[in-house]
């Protein structure tokens, strides 16, 4: 499961701002992960809540956005959304897709009392 090393990784960033905000607590962290990511959400927010015990971010809200994919096509030149890798451009029905979103996570706001 690689989103408990992920959550690791959004805990100690979490962690790190806090600290150099002079913060004591997280209260809440909001993350974009893209929907070509990889990341399954509930597995994220499962994840999240075990790495942070312990931390500043213990008890802290996760909020998710999800970002569509999308990706641009060598076939028609258009840039579409798809919805997984491998699916066809919903414009021509190519498959020559370049991916050019969706396909991160990052966090995108906190907030620290």
């Amino acid at each position: 499961m690689h989103e408990m090393a992920l959550a690791e990784s959004v805990v100690q960033i979490a962690v790190d701002q806090a600290r150099a905000a002079g913060a004591d607590r997280i209260v809440a962290v909001w993350l974009e992960i893209g929907q070509l990511s990889h990341v399954e959400p509930d597995a994220m927010r499962f994840c999240f809540d075990a790495v942070a015990a312990g931390t500043p971010a213990a008890g802290a809200r996760l909020e998710i956005d999800r970002v569509p994919g999308k990706a641009w096509c060598h076939d028609c030149g258009a840039e579409v959304a798809i919805p997984r890798l491998g699916a066809e451009c919903p414009s021509c029905g190519g498959y020559k897709l370049q991916v050019s979103g969706g396909d991160d996570m990052r966090v995108k706001e906190m907030e620290v009392s």
